[in-house]
């Protein structure tokens, strides 16, 4: 008998399993709060369990959801073929100051070091900001 390669969507949608199971057990969490904790949506999910993708997650969502898990992102990026530290946003010479904030706070968000309820303070700090009306000078 020779051995069964896994695909990356099925090694994946049992890390998203595992991950569902741990919540639930360990936070109370439905897939709805899990959902509502991570940013990614019910559908989403629902896609990564069934496996139901043909082009890789958005890593931007798997971090997300690695982070309010606190799961390791290596983990993630391992169950779906990807190197630990997933592709790597290139670094211009002419980044500004913003785009290194930005990239700075992903870190953190990705982070498995830093504490779930300081994750939650920057995500609701950003979604404020998000949602606050320019005020335009004139």
């Amino acid at each position: 008998m020779g051995s069964t390669e896994v695909s990356p969507q099925m090694a994946f949608a049992r890390f998203v399993r595992r991950a569902i199971d741990d919540a639930r057990d360990e936070r109370g969490w439905t897939v709805s709060d899990l959902a509502a904790h991570t940013g990614v949506g019910r559908s989403t999910v629902f896609r990564w369990l069934a496996g139901d993708w043909q082009d890789y997650p958005e890593l931007a969502k798997v971090r997300g959801f690695c982070a309010a898990l606190d799961l390791p992102v290596a983990a993630a990026f391992r169950a779906l073929g990807l190197p630990d530290s997933g592709p790597t946003p290139r670094r211009r010479a002419d980044d500004g100051p913003v785009e290194a904030d930005v990239r700075v706070i992903l870190d953190r968000l990705a982070d498995p070091a830093v504490p779930a309820e300081e994750k939650h303070h920057i995500r609701d700090l950003l979604r404020y900001l998000a949602r606050r009306p320019v005020r335009r000078a004139g």
